[in-house]
């Protein structure tokens, strides 16, 4: 009978700062200015960037075992268990205060035509998926971090290193420290529970979540 290996649910560490500033002249963008330097046409489409708490950085590289995790995730797996009222997005951005990650999944509330004037918001997160190698330290620090101020009430990271799903949960909220607190690890032969605004729509097997 498959068992859950689980950390206990108590706070987790603070996540460690940004990096510390380059000696150089540099500066933070805020949410908006950032889109006004996409209307403009500085960034565009071939520019493989993400705001992440203010600093525009380079998305990690992307490999085959990576790129196909997310449409067997996403499309086998977390749409067809999805009820009405909620859909899936695939490497597409979402607004924070002060961030526009493009996290591989996530499920959103609402039909998908609500997002044609805007991306969604931390108000329209359910669940934020990121299926990690090069990038999970990047995961676990800044994008969690950047998730948890923001609210977004599960997190879940499909780590392609260790094999294994980290679920977090119970975000802090703004803080000066924000971080969730609690995660849970699930290997091959445990139940990952597939839970959106508090319904249950799983159990799934964690190997189905791995390659």
């Amino acid at each position: 009978m498959s068992t859950v290996t689980a950390l206990p649910p108590t706070p987790l560490a603070a996540p460690p700062l940004p990096p510390a500033i380059p000696p150089l002249p540099v500066r933070r963008f805020t949410v908006d200015e950032y889109h006004q330097m996409i209307q403009a046409g500085i960034l565009g489409e071939d520019d493989d960037v993400e705001l992440l708490e203010g600093w525009i950085v380079p998305k990690m590289p992307r490999n085959p075992p990576h790129d196909t995790m997310i449409s067997i995730v996403m499309d086998d797996i977390l749409t067809p268990r999805l009820p009405g009222g909620y859909h899936c997005r695939g490497q597409s951005a979402i607004t924070t205060a002060d961030s526009e990650p493009e996290p591989d999944i996530a499920v959103v509330r609402g039909p998908k035509r609500d997002y044609l004037a805007r991306h969604p918001g931390p108000a329209d997160m359910a669940l934020v998926v990121e299926v990690s190698d090069s990038s999970l330290s990047r995961d676990r620090t800044h994008k969690a971090r950047i998730f948890a101020r923001a609210s977004v009430p599960v997190y879940w990271i499909i780590n392609l290193v260790d094999r294994q799903v980290e679920v977090f949960t119970d975000p802090t909220g703004p803080d000066p420290a924000p971080a969730y607190r609690a995660r849970q690890v699930y290997r091959a032969g445990d139940l990952v529970p597939f839970v959106v605004d508090g319904r249950e729509l799983g159990p799934i097997p964690a190997q189905d979540l791995l390659p």
